[in-house]
């Protein structure tokens, strides 16, 4: 599923898009940037309600080309520039991180399992 895809579901606003053309194929939902920590997550949408710049430096580390910031959470413009600078993609949402992963799921995104 490619990033307009994932954004038309969950009905959210693209900030950041530049990876435009890439697969997602599994979603990771925390607000707890050291569960996210124990995976390297290839092809895996993050989706959040913690919209500090840790989320985006946690991203980056873990291998996440995307993040969805959930509960109409707003990036800052220095949040949006280190996204940028890391090529990860920002998608905001109004809607709340279970109903988020219970949308993607529901389009065939699978969980991270360990």
């Amino acid at each position: 599923m490619n990033l307009h895809q994932v954004n038309e579901i969950i009905n959210g606003t693209i900030q950041l898009d530049c990876n435009t053309f890439h697969d997602y194929t599994n979603v990771f939902a925390s607000d707890l940037m050291s569960d996210v920590l124990r995976y390297y997550m290839e092809n895996t949408l993050l989706i959040t309600g913690l919209c500090t710049l840790q989320a985006i430096r946690t991203a980056e580390i873990s291998n996440i080309s995307c993040i969805i910031f959930a509960r109409g959470k707003r990036i800052s413009d220095e949040m949006l520039q280190l996204a940028k600078e890391n090529n990860i993609a920002i998608i905001e949402s109004g809607l709340t991180v279970f109903e988020i992963a219970g949308r993607l799921y529901q389009n065939g995104l699978k969980p991270v399992r360990e």
